[in-house]
Parts: C-alpha cells; sequence; structure tokens
C-alpha cells in the first residue's frame, strides 16, 4: 500500500508538472480563445475535450501493452513517434493559420472613405473589408478549429504516463493502473483548465485594441512556436 500511495501522489505531481512546463498545453488555446472570441464556457469545453484526447491515447496504449506484454521501450518508441506527428501537425497547422491571419489583416487594412450628403455636409469614417461579426441574416459556418486541435492532442502523448505510472502499477493489479491513470488524467486536464481560464482571464485585461487586426496571425504563431518549441526540445 506505500508504493500505491507513492505512485498515486507521483501520478497527480507528474500531472501537474508536465502541463505547466509545457506550454503546448494550454497556449493553443489560449491564443485561439482570443482570436475566434470564444467564450469562457466554450473555451473551457475545448480545453477539456483536447486534454481528455491527449490523456486517453496513452491510456489505451498503456493498457494495451501492460495486456500484451509489450516490452516498456517498444511503447515508448511507439509514443515518441506519436509525439513526432503531433508536433508536426502544430507546426503545419501554426503556419497555415498564421498565413492566412496574415492575409486576412492586409484584406482587413482600415481606410477612410469621404461622403458628401445633400446639405454639402462633407464627413469620413474608417472602415475595413472583413469583420469578425455575422449579421443576423447570414449563415456563420462552423469553424474546424476545434477539431483539428482535438486531433492533435490525440496524436499528442502523455511521455511519462505509461513507463513511469502505469507500468510501475501493473505490478499490483489492474486496479491500482487504472487509479494512477486516472488521478494523472484528473491532474493533468485540470491544470490545463486552470492555466488556460487564468492566462484568458489576464489576456482580456490587457489593452491590445491595435492589434485585433493582427489576432488571428499572431494565435498561428504562436501554435507554429509551440510545434517548433517541441521539435527543439524547449
Amino acid at each position: 500500500m506505500n508504493e500505491l500511495t507513492v505512485l498515486c501522489a507521483t501520478a497527480a505531481t507528474v500531472g501537474i508538472v508536465h502541463t505547466v512546463l509545457g506550454p503546448d498545453h494550454y497556449l493553443p488555446f489560449v491564443a485561439m480563445a482570443r482570436a475566434r472570441q470564444w467564450s469562457m464556457p466554450k473555451t473551457a469545453t475545448i480545453t477539456a475535450l483536447c486534454g481528455i484526447g491527449h490523456v486517453l491515447g496513452s491510456v489505451v496504449l498503456g493498457f494495451l501493452g501492460i495486456g500484451l506484454g509489450v516490452a516498456i521501450s517498444r511503447l515508448e518508441g511507439f509514443e515518441a513517434i506519436r509525439g513526432d506527428v503531433a508536433a508536426w501537425m502544430l507546426v503545419a497547422f501554426g503556419l497555415a493559420y498564421t498565413v492566412w491571419g496574415i492575409r486576412r489583416a492586409l484584406r482587413n487594412r482600415p481606410h477612410t472613405h469621404s461622403h458628401v450628403h445633400t446639405n454639402g455636409t462633407e464627413h469620413s469614417h474608417e472602415h475595413g473589408h472583413t469583420s469578425d461579426h455575422v449579421h443576423p441574416h447570414q449563415s456563420s459556418k462552423a469553424s474546424i478549429t476545434p477539431w483539428v486541435l482535438f486531433t492533435i492532442f490525440l496524436f499528442g502523448p502523455c511521455e511519462p504516463l505509461i513507463p513511469i505510472l502505469m507500468y510501475p502499477a501493473a505490478t499490483h493489479n489492474t486496479g491500482a493502473v487504472a487509479l494512477v491513470a486516472v488521478i494523472f488524467a484528473v491532474a493533468t486536464i485540470g491544470t490545463m483548465l486552470i492555466m488556460v481560464m487564468a492566462l484568458n482571464a489576464g489576456a482580456e485585461r490587457l489593452q491590445t485594441s491595435g492589434l485585433e487586426r493582427w489576432a488571428h496571425a499572431l494565435a498561428g504563431a504562436t501554435v507554429l512556436a509551440c510545434g517548433l518549441a517541441i521539435h527543439l526540445g524547449l
């Protein structure tokens, strides 16, 4: 029981620490929430679902490895491949979104129009050609961004889960493996939600009116930076 208690405490600690030290666990959600003007509930829902997908992939792989007697080294190799795929997906999505955001910002460059009324009054106003505002009579298309993020996080492995927690717990019983997996999942997803909500609340207080036009480009650059940081081992 002492060993299992230590494993449970380790699961909680590792879940929190590995999430905080991995900005890719929360910065993409903060950036996209600001750019796409997601509400707090929507941001929390997308973050939680992506977190579930992130943990679930490694949990399923860990149970399969334990059940089939696969060596830890082979599972670690497979997890490394999954990590590379997820990182490249972040890079590709971030790059594409950045390019799209830059094009959108350039098209929406504010410019001035002058108007002369019949009474001789002349005035001018500044506006852009594109906007995130959708009029009631227009139909808005559902964004695929949440699904792209979910797919990326589904591929993204939880590297410490299988070798540090699940395989050692397997020396006890299946219930012990499930217990440490659940504790790790709750700690990971809970920390993701706390970080995203806290950073999002802080970002709302910043005066960024001058950067609104570039919000999508900046969001894409953030995702791109997260993917590159994974490849560089930062």
